[in-house]
């Protein structure tokens, strides 16, 4: 099955229709599922990575998971706290075996990224700038959980990289807002490295599932329809990875409850907005902090993710 759509929104409408109509179901472990096996995403349009629905929009928490990986760490205490479920896949309670961050920056002693980065300034139109997340031992033993993603692969061609992404498995509900969101910004991060625009982002999974619990859910999403899109501004153009440094440092002092001053690092509006989104989701009962911080933001449409966040904390 083959979809091509130029947003997120746009590719869950035309997904989730397939899932629900479909009367085999699968049971397993975690719950019963219907699934489509051997899925393309295609987005045309990236930084249309945030749905505008209020269950998949998702800003906060798929923001957290993506420093969590660029923190090149797997440790709990970081990524509980935007999304809890992580405490249940964590063996020893301080760290998650399926982290992505130690497989993207320090897989077998290689940092990956920096790595196909390098490849990419010297052999532009190179087949081998491939990311391997899943490996050959997560599978001698058994754990609670491994990579979902086995590989990211990117290609610069027309002066614009591309990126797939496969995986061996996707929960269409849960997990596939969070995925493309933190691999498209991983991609923009690359692209801004090596000095071409973003181009297309493809996602591949072999079983692509909906858990039967979530039918409702998505159903409620279907019955929504249309969502007018939001397009992340585009990042800075040059090296984004001290802006990126910055920003890992201002989620370290905002999550363990140091104050900060977005304006005061410097970087680009750009990079102040993440650090300020931190800010409001840490925030969470004071309304008056939220609503300042939401005047203070440079790109005006994180506004309704932001308006969700204050509803909220009205009603805690």
């Amino acid at each position: 099955m083959h979809i091509l759509q130029e947003t997120l929104d746009d590719a869950l409408l035309k997904l989730y229709p397939e899932l629900l109509k479909l009367t085999d179901v699968v049971t397993a472990t975690r719950g019963d599922f219907t699934e489509l096996v051997g899925v393309l995403i295609e987005i045309t349009k990236p930084r249309a990575r945030l749905s505008r629905s209020e269950t998949r929009g998702k800003l906060f928490s798929s923001l957290g998971e993506l420093l969590w990986y660029l923190s090149r760490d797997n440790k709990l205490d970081f990524i509980e706290r935007y999304v809890p479920k992580y405490r249940k896949e964590s063996e020893d309670g301080t760290t998650v075996y399926g982290g992505y961050g130690p497989r993207l920056f320090s897989q077998g002693g290689a940092d990956q990224v920096s790595n196909i980065i390098d490849l990419l300034r010297d052999s532009p139109t190179t087949r081998r700038a491939v990311i391997q997340i899943f490996d050959a031992v997560d599978i001698t033993d058994r754990h609670k959980e491994v990579p979902c993603t086995t590989t990211l692969q990117f290609f610069v061609r027309k002066e614009r990289l591309n990126m797939i992404t496969t995986m061996r498995s996707n929960d269409a509900y849960l997990g596939l807002p969070h995925d493309v969101f933190c691999f498209t910004m991983l991609q923009e991060l690359i692209a801004r490295s090596v000095n071409v625009e973003l181009g297309t982002y493809r996602h591949f999974t072999g079983s692509l599932h909906l858990y039967r619990k979530h039918h409702l859910l998505a159903q409620d999403f279907v019955n929504e329809r249309f969502q007018t899109p939001i397009e992340m501004p585009p990042m800075p153009p040059g090296d984004p990875w001290v802006a990126v440094a910055s920003v890992l440092q201002a989620e370290a002092n905002i999550r363990t409850g140091k104050p900060i001053d977005a304006t005061a690092t410097k970087l680009d509006s750009y990079w102040c907005d993440l650090i300020r989104i931190l800010q409001i989701y840490f925030a969470e009962r004071d309304e008056a902090k939220i609503n300042a911080l939401s005047e203070a933001m440079s790109f005006r449409r994180f506004k309704p993710y932001i308006l969700s966040r204050t509803r909220n904390a009205g009603r805690k």
